[in-house]
């Protein structure tokens, strides 16, 4: 007679434990593969907390500097006035990934100790396989490293800009500098936009000055003589221009109200879908005797989100009175499912309550098709204000957002009153 339980290593009990553990085990193995969801909040990560300084080698030689910060809780990037808050990550193998909250991008690193972080920025909008180099190191002292000590030329004022001034039609801007010794910030206005929150430092006659937002990365950087800067400018690792800036306090860019126009006396109307297909025509009974912005935008455009934050605040203040907003997604992607899906998470993300429609793809051509009733849609964003009447009332191009400063504030207090007498009508 065999005596079976000589033979076994362990006994049935202590099996019994081993098949448990050896579960946990491959549980816990496939969660290192899928990655883990988190905050980090919830799960310290083995770096110091503080600030870092960061940059994104957009070529061989170029860097884009910014400011990262980390206090165990999130990341936090700065942009001069702007912060933008990361809270959550999530692990893929030996990899944290950590999501911008409004764009569709991430920041991809390795921990290779407490003070140095080394992985990429990838920006799904641009494809997979968009990415750039990443890296930082604990400490920050100013965004661009000292150049030399000269006494720093002052840049502070408005600029008469020319990118891409070698062609045969540059696109002109409105430069806008503030200095504080070395330290400088501004941005530059153009008849479409803004280059949103710069930041970076004067170095005798060197400029220097970035900005990294998740969808934007820019980097400028420029010589001055005399009155005039002369410098290069780069978005990411696709695209490099130059442009040419002459000191103009009185330059003046064309009013972006006056940049599309209505060319049919028609009422306005169009026909598209809600985020979940249904057919959604303009004008319809909702809409009877109401004041109604129709926006033109897009979730991967930064102008757009800082015009989409505006018209929260206004679809708050006067709702109740009888405004309302349609917003209409333009989107990067190749089905109707995934343009709703990036709008809707928009949506969710901000908490918004006005109405929101699926345009198509991100082409102007195709908006201008849609709303063939204007002569073009050069811009997004685009808004279109309509009276109680159904009739136009304003179409304003671009969208110049609280990095212009002074042009912000005016233009909220513009169409704050607009508003308010369109309501009165």
């Amino acid at each position: 007679m065999i005596k079976t339980r000589k033979n076994f290593l362990f006994s049935p009990d202590q099996t019994i434990q081993l098949m448990k553990l050896l579960r946990i085990y491959i549980l816990l193995f496939s969660l290192s593969l899928f990655g883990v969801n988190s905050t980090l909040g919830q799960k310290g990560l083995n770096i110091k907390s503080g600030d870092w300084s960061a940059y994104l080698l957009l070529n061989k030689t170029d860097k884009l500097p910014f400011k990262l910060s980390f206090n165990k809780s999130h990341f936090t990037i700065h942009n001069a006035d702007e912060i933008i808050k990361l809270s959550d990550y999530r692990i893929h193998q030996d990899t944290v990934i950590v999501d911008f909250p409004t764009f569709n991008s991430s920041l991809h690193f390795c921990i290779k100790n407490k003070k140095k972080l080394v992985g990429y920025w990838i920006n799904y909008n641009k494809g997979n396989n968009y990415k750039v180099p990443f890296d930082a190191t604990y400490g920050y002292v100013s965004r661009f490293e000292s150049i030399n000590n000269d006494v720093p030329k002052n840049v502070n004022g408005n600029w008469k800009v020319a990118f891409d001034y070698t062609s045969d039609k540059p696109e002109m801007s409105l430069g806008i500098f503030k200095q504080s010794d070395r330290i400088l910030s501004g941005t530059f206005l153009t008849e479409t936009g803004d280059y949103r929150y710069l930041e970076g430092n004067q170095y005798g006659n060197s400029l220097y000055l970035s900005c990294f937002d998740g969808s934007h990365a820019f980097l400028f950087v420029a010589n001055s003589k005399n009155d005039t800067l002369i410098g290069r400018f780069l978005s990411g690792n696709h695209w490099e221009g130059n442009w040419m800036g002459t000191k103009d306090n009185t330059f003046k860019l064309k009013d972006p109200d006056s940049l599309t126009t209505l060319i049919k006396s028609d009422l306005f109307t169009f026909t598209l879908k809600d985020l979940q297909g249904n057919s959604f025509t303009f004008p319809n009974s909702t809409y009877k005797n109401k004041v109604v912005i129709i926006q033109i935008m897009g979730t991967w455009c930064p102008n757009c989100m800082d015009e989409t934050r505006f018209y929260k605040e206004l679809y708050s203040k006067y709702h109740a009175q009888g405004l309302e907003i349609i917003s209409i997604g333009y989107e990067v992607g190749d089905t109707f499912e995934e343009y709703s899906k990036k709008i809707s998470l928009l949506q969710k993300r901000l908490n918004l309550d006005f109405t929101f429609l699926v345009g198509g793809s991100a082409k102007k051509s195709l908006a201008s098709e849609q709303f063939s009733m204007l002569n073009e849609v050069i811009s997004f964003p685009t808004s279109i204000f309509i009276g109680k009447d159904g009739n136009v009332k304003r179409v304003h191009t671009g969208f110049n957002g609280p990095g212009t400063g002074s042009y912000y504030t005016e233009y909220v207090e513009k169409t704050n009153r607009l508003i308010e007498e369109l309501l009165k009508q």
